[in-house]
């Protein structure tokens, strides 16, 4: 019987192929007498790890062909159904940018699209929670409850990205990765959250996207600057948001710079569409209008901040 090598966290030649990976381990695959019938689990539940995971997908049809063909068993022809399930893969965009940057009149502007599924952030529950309003009590004590509203967006946002999608097209105000590195960083770095809410935090959300699909598609950042988003804030009278000062939309400003301008803070989880969005309404509906091929559209996905 043959063995094979699946060498992962780097590109490796095996048996004539380049097999670029994601992991960090090293599998062994034993090859199986075919004149029985597969039993080996293992082995079944790594390919499904390793090769249907996320990250791994724009490799699936060299990796299968190639194990199908020296392992020479029928159950591999499992993936068959998973490969065709990836050319049917559905958008997921994410619209981020500050408080008041425009995110609500982007969404409904497309929401009036064919084929698209619109959520917009699950703010309500943020403000009641069996009765309990965290984001108020946030605003009013970030030091003593940041953590737990934090906590809560985290789930809340989780739930948002793994609910089941319909529509070829779902378009989220902001993501599970903006609560991460926007809102809990800036409570960390501005004193108001102790490095252990911190770590906790941090661990919870590395587990969440190393063990869940969480991914996404593009990115679209509504640039603006925070006086015109303090004066918009201003002008809608949000009851949670009369307490928020011009430098708390700087730091978040300064913070969506770093992730999804400079890329020097954290990973960019999808390209970056970057819509300057200071201008008035109707300027903004045409912003809106003029790249609504580029938002919609999968094949054009290459934009870059």
């Amino acid at each position: 019987m043959e063995s094979i090598i699946y060498s992962v966290n780097k590109a490796e030649h095996i048996g004539g192929l380049d097999m670029p990976t994601a992991s960090g381990r090293q599998f062994w695959f034993q090859g199986i007498d075919t004149s029985l019938p597969p039993s080996t689990e293992g082995v079944s539940q790594v390919l499904l790890e390793n090769i249907s995971r996320p990250g791994s997908k724009h490799n699936n049809d060299r990796r299968v062909s190639y194990l199908k063909s020296r392992l020479k068993i029928g159950f591999l022809s499992f993936l068959d159904k998973d490969r065709e399930n990836e050319k049917e893969k559905k958008s997921v965009v994410c619209v981020e940018g500050n408080i008041a940057s425009g995110k609500t009149t982007c969404l409904e502007f497309f929401s009036n699209s064919t084929d698209i599924e619109v959520l917009t952030e699950p703010v309500p529950k943020w403000r009641n929670v069996r009765g309990h309003n965290p984001l108020g009590l946030m605003y009013q004590d970030a030091c003593r409850w940041g953590f737990t509203l934090q906590t809560y967006v985290q789930l809340t946002m989780l739930d948002q990205h793994t609910r089941p999608q319909t529509l070829p097209v779902r378009l989220m105000e902001r993501s599970i990765y903006s609560a991460r590195y926007v809102f809990v960083e800036n409570l960390y770095r501005s004193g108001k959250m102790p490095k252990v809410d911190y770590v906790v935090l941090s661990e919870w959300f590395d587990w969440i996207v190393r063990n869940i699909d969480v991914s996404i598609d593009l990115i679209v950042y509504l640039r603006t600057t925070p006086e015109t988003c303090y004066q918009r804030l201003k002008m809608r009278c949000r009851e949670e948001e009369k307490v928020i000062p011009l430098e708390y939309l700087d730091a978040i400003h300064h913070l969506y710079e770093e992730w999804l301008i400079k890329g020097s803070l954290f990973p960019v989880a999808a390209p970056v569409l970057v819509i300057e969005a200071d201008h008035n309404m109707q300027k903004m509906l045409e912003l809106f209008e003029q790249n609504r091929h580029r938002i919609l559209t999968l094949e054009n996905r290459k934009l870059g901040p």
